[in-house]
């Protein structure tokens, strides 16, 4: 028996609540809640679920496993960020900020694979297909030969590419603006962005189509709809960086078919985005002469090391006023734990100064083998004596004031040595045989000690 029951449901969480309220129990969201209809089927003890259904197919953990194609994009720093290119079949979701060039980067991906023969399909919801083609002219693509499309209509799109042979590769963009008719409610709703999802990941299934849905995201940086969303495709692909820098980051938050501890880098330019396969390139200032506030350290991004420069900036202030602190880049948490690191295991002050500190280049750093560059940073700021410009930091500082060892030391101070850095500020316990001259700390006071000249 089934009966008809309202419900509503937060746009921005996905969330179902059954009754209208101002703000979302759930995700704090105001004005967020729509009424969508629903069917409640009511079910009485005497149904069996154990009989009746098609029974599935069982199979071993040790049947063979077939290893799934990929699709070679041309675009190397795509390829890596997917776990070495596309698989056929698959769904990709790409989110990122607007303008940030999510567009662009998909009109490349797509123009690179039609020039390799296949058959490729981008279907726009924002623009007019004139748009499309004025863009893949401005970047020197307009002679490729993918298959433009302007439409909202999932049961369109699918009834248009599912004739004849499918592509192997149909673009979505965006998700946020496609329509199905299975279900009632307009383009961007939560029941609309399922089922559209629904739909395309079905289609990409049955037919080997690889599918690559682009996403809105919201004010918080998460991508716009239902979590669910995340859940049924493949692979999650944030595009990041800042509008006013140059550098673009791809990076796999979720990926079936691989890791997600690649990223891939890319600069933009005026002809569209341009891959950049030395990063330490963008995130380093020019070394000239060695400057108090500043110092290197090796990040790691999945198989790849990025040299990042650290700034530190440490202001003394009249007695009575309250100083800042201010991070761009890197947890405001972990700044503040390294400064009392510093005052209570080092005998260093930082009370009567702001302290504002900065990655350079727009980069974000989460790696906590960063605790030692930025202390490095701080204490020459604060004694106005420069790190020697020849050294890279690195090392996690513990809360005794112990220099921890880090992943991939050699691997760190191998490309470092690469961009003529001669000498690795490690922890002690750290082991990088031959990789450069090394200088190593137990304790976070001795590079105090090293950087300020005292001992």
């Amino acid at each position: 028996m089934a009966k008809p029951k309202t419900r509503y449901m937060c746009q921005a969480c996905g969330s179902e609540q059954s009754r209208w309220q101002g703000q979302c129990p759930d995700c704090a969201e105001w004005n967020s809640l729509v009424q969508e209809s629903a069917v409640v089927t009511v079910f009485s003890a005497r149904h069996d679920l154990s009989s009746g259904g098609r029974a599935v197919e069982l199979v071993g953990l040790d049947a063979e496993i077939a290893v799934p194609e990929r699709l070679q994009t041309g675009i190397a720093e795509f390829d890596r960020a997917i776990g070495g290119g596309i698989v056929a079949g698959s769904v990709l979701l790409v989110g990122g900020d607007p303008g940030i060039g999510k567009s662009t980067l998909l009109l490349q991906v797509a123009a690179k694979l039609a020039l390799d023969g296949q058959r490729v399909v981008y279907v726009s919801g924002e623009e007019a297909a004139d748009q499309v083609r004025m863009r893949a002219v401005r970047l020197g693509l307009g002679h490729s030969p993918v298959q433009l499309a302007a439409a909202t209509s999932v049961r369109d799109i699918l009834t248009t590419v599912g004739s004849g042979e499918p592509p192997a590769l149909l673009v979505i963009d965006s998700i946020q603006t496609m329509h199905s008719d299975l279900i009632e409610g307009a383009p961007g709703t939560v029941s609309q962005v399922r089922a559209s999802a629904q739909e395309l990941v079905r289609f990409a299934k049955s037919r080997g189509t690889a599918v690559v849905l682009v996403g809105h995201v919201t004010k918080d940086g998460t991508i716009a709809g239902p979590r669910v969303l995340e859940h049924m495709v493949d692979t999650v692909l944030g595009f990041e960086g800042e509008r006013s820098h140059q550098y673009r980051i791809l990076r796999a938050s979720k990926n079936r078919f691989g890791g997600t501890d690649e990223i891939g880098v890319f600069a933009m330019e005026g002809a569209g985005l341009k891959q950049v396969a030395n990063p330490s390139m963008l995130f380093l200032t020019e070394r000239g002469e060695p400057v108090s506030g500043t110092a290197v350290f090796p990040a790691i991004e999945g198989t790849r090391p990025v040299l990042v420069e650290i700034q530190a900036l440490v202001v003394r202030l009249a007695s009575g006023a309250t100083p800042r602190r201010a991070a761009v880049g890197w947890d405001s948490g972990r700044l503040a734990m390294v400064l009392a690191v510093l005052e209570a295991r080092c005998g260093l002050s930082f009370a009567t100064a702001e302290v504002y500190l900065n990655v350079a280049g727009g980069y974000r750093l989460s790696d906590p083998a960063a605790d030692l560059a930025v202390a490095a940073a701080l204490v020459s700021a604060l004694s106005e004596r420069p790190v020697p410009s020849g050294a890279v930091v690195m090392g996690e500082v513990a809360l005794s004031g112990e220099v921890r060892p880090v992943a991939h030391g050699a691997l760190r101070l191998k490309e470092a040595a690469k961009l003529g850095f001669e000498r690795g500020w490690i922890p002690a316990s750290l082991e990088a045989p031959g990789a450069m001259a090394t200088t190593r700390f137990a304790k976070l006071g001795e590079l105090v000690d090293l950087v300020i000249g005292r001992g």
